[in-house]
């Protein structure tokens, strides 16, 4: 695949420093027209900065970029767009009260009069959906699309405007496998029209099974370059993170205590009023990971809202330690001991222009460690604090007053967990642990969470990850249509599991 095709995109020696810290150091990368490119890296290696400069976002420091084999300035989004260079980011850069119709067309609307330009951009839709087979409502609020729609959306917008180059960063994260399954078709038929796809992830399973090349970053740096076919998932892997990856395990038989979580007939709605908790009821035990398995959508995000006091239950009672609650919403849930890990970190975990210090103590600010006279926070507590935290869970970089924007998505994600684990609460909630993560990263979260349990904690784990639930659970219940429609225990078999997933079994 890497023969004959020319370059579409180069960079030589690109580098980019934010301060003190080398994101980018003399990167090297050469992607073919009729290709998909894996990026591949920890958190923290330097991809997404990379990607950013590749689309406009950041000015490099030094170093050349060609396109079509010329030498080409990309002072901001408007060169690379003019250039053909798109890019999907992982946290979708949409106008959620748009239609898909509006979100398309803006910043290309055609002219002062919108009629002519919606008219073209609505035929354009039209005929990239039947190519690609790309459906989406034009007219639907972007607001109201599930997650895969959403993306969809973006991808139509990116084709709309010509690209030649796309760039898709951690594009399944937030996908059900059905939804990768859909993309992965779109991408193989992108390349076979000649376009150049960059697929950044830290999914090795889908780096062997869609790209034709793969790049390797580690530290700021261009570690390895391989042509898919002639590498493997665990060459990959060893490369990412200098080592080799520890073995996955499952976890050793829990020693379960008294019930910390009992949850009985439990009714919940979504923000649109349409119900998706229906009935709910399940214990959850002290020494143990209990583990909901589902495809997204099925009423896991409304259970942990619920739980953690995000979202108000319809009806049905919740009991902690044995005891009934009443309506307590999350400030009260974590003076409870419960603590959450959301699945959405952007919208419910930390505040993107807060410093990483502010979002150490994001839900806890008014915790008298920090507090000096007249209840001022002292800055200088703060900031000792978050450089133990970021230290002890290896957020990289460590630097406190770097706006929490700037870290990439698993580094977010430690920042998160480092917040949750600092009260010791009796019991996690945690949605989509790693999600964004690097195998590094991955092997730290999943030992700190049967830490937990194995110190006597109780943990209930969302995760659209087969491999993630069945790694860590010692019990697994399976959620469709709102309802656990089955029980299985550790070690169960995948199929079993996805019959139950996909209603099969309800």
């Amino acid at each position: 695949m890497s023969g004959a095709a020319p370059l579409a995109i180069e960079c030589r020696g690109v580098t980019k420093r934010f301060g003190t810290v080398l994101a980018n150091d003399a990167v090297d990368l050469s992607v073919r027209r009729g290709s998909i490119h894996g990026v591949i890296g920890e958190n923290g290696a330097g991809k997404s900065t990379l990607m950013a400069i590749l689309h406009g976002f950041y000015p490099m420091d030094d170093g050349a970029i060609l396109v079509g084999g010329r030498p080409v300035a990309i002072r901001d989004s408007a060169d690379a767009i003019a250039l053909g260079i798109e890019m999907v980011h992982q946290h979708f850069m949409l106008v959620e009260p748009f239609t898909v119709l509006e979100n398309v067309m803006l910043g290309a609307e055609g002219g002062p009069l919108l009629a002519p330009g919606a008219a073209a951009a609505r035929a354009s839709l039209a005929r990239l959906a039947r190519d690609y087979g790309l459906a989406v409502d034009a007219d639907a609020r972007v607001a109201d699309l599930p997650v895969g729609a959403r993306q969809r959306v973006e991808i139509l917008k990116a084709l709309h405007r010509g690209a030649e180059v796309l760039i898709l960063d951690e594009p399944t994260a937030v996908l059900t496998p059905q939804e990768a399954d859909d993309l992965f078709r779109v991408l193989r038929a992108l390349r076979d029209e000649g376009k150049a796809v960059i697929l950044i992830t830290h999914k090795l399973r889908e780096v062997m099974a869609v790209t034709d090349r793969v790049s390797v970053m580690r530290g700021g740096r261009m570690v390895a370059h391989r042509d898919t076919a002639a590498t493997s998932a665990a060459e990959l892997g060893e490369l990412m993170i200098g080592r080799r990856p520890a073995a996955s395990r499952r976890p050793a038989p829990a020693t379960r205590g008294a019930v910390m979580l009992g949850v009985e007939g439990l009714r919940a709605h979504d923000d649109a009023g349409i119900e998706r908790l229906r009935g709910v009821s399940f214990d959850l035990y002290a020494g143990e990971i209990l583990g909901i398995a589902g495809v997204a959508g099925n009423g896991q995000t409304e259970l942990l809202e619920t739980l953690s006091g995000m979202r108000a239950a319809a009806s049905g009672t919740i009991r902690l330690r044995g005891q009934q609650l009443p309506p307590c919403d999350a400030a009260a849930m974590r003076g409870l001991g419960v603590a959450h890990v959301p699945e959405d970190r952007l919208r419910h975990g930390l505040v993107a222009p807060f410093e990483a210090q502010e979002t150490a103590i994001l839900g806890h600010q008014r915790d008298s460690r920090w507090r000096r006279a007249l209840g001022l926070i002292s800055r200088r507590a703060v900031g000792e604090h978050a450089q133990a935290l970021m230290a002890a869970h290896d957020v990289r970089p460590p630097i406190p007053a770097l706006r929490s924007s700037l870290f990439s998505g698993g580094n977010q994600q430690k920042l998160i967990m480092g917040r949750e684990l600092d009260r010791a609460p009796d019991i996690l909630l945690v949605g989509q642990p790693t999600r964004g993560v690097d195998i590094g990263g991955i092997e730290a979260i999943h030992a700190r969470l049967r830490a937990w349990r194995d110190a006597g904690k109780a943990v209930l784990l969302v995760s659209v990850e087969l491999d993630e639930i069945l790694a860590l659970s010692d019990r697994i219940l399976v959620m469709f249509d709102g309802r656990l429609v089955g029980e299985v225990p550790a070690g169960a078999d995948e199929r079993q599991l996805g019959l139950l997933m996909a209603g099969a079994a309800a």
